[in-house]
């Protein structure tokens, strides 16, 4: 008997989950159909989640190719402490200036590398912006989400 509606995480929980996550790992396909996996630092809105690159990496030729994805949250170490959630995104890749710099800010304030008041300085902002002349951004947009969370099982399997 299939135990998977008892280990599939609600709405909030899966919002809640990926805002929890530092790391999401990012499928794209190669040209030669083999996938392309690479771990990103991120930024969440809900289920959408942004990330950026270089505008000459692998995973931007691959998405600006194909612009389907598939996102990879996960932890735990024992069988009865896994979680996860996978999304199936659609992908949109930007490379407006203004938005590149934006999303880079955002990903500099979530991780720790800019404080929120640092992130609005001048200075700091033209910095970003040399930086993001360089990068493009990917926008994901989940179209199907799977999620487990074997804590639920209650230690029985």
């Amino acid at each position: 008997m299939s135990r998977r509606g008892q280990i599939t995480m609600s709405e909030d929980e899966i919002v809640e989950f990926i805002d929890e996550r530092r790391v999401v790992v990012l499928a794209s396909v190669k040209s030669d159909g083999r996938p392309h996996l690479v771990p990103m630092w991120f930024v969440p809105n809900g289920t959408t989640i942004e990330v950026w690159s270089y505008g000459r990496s692998q995973k931007t030729v691959n998405l600006r190719r194909d612009p389907r994805a598939t996102l990879l949250l996960e932890t735990g170490t024992d069988y009865g402490e896994l979680r996860g959630v996978s999304l199936e995104c659609g992908v949109e890749v930007f490379d407006e200036p203004e938005e590149v710099e934006r999303l880079g800010l955002a990903i500099a304030v979530r991780y720790g590398q800019l404080t929120e008041a640092e992130a609005k300085d001048d200075g700091v902002r033209e910095v970003m912006r040399g930086r993001a002349a360089k990068r493009v951004g990917f926008r994901f947009t989940p179209t199907r989400t799977l999620s487990w969370d074997h804590r639920k099982l209650g230690g029985t399997y």
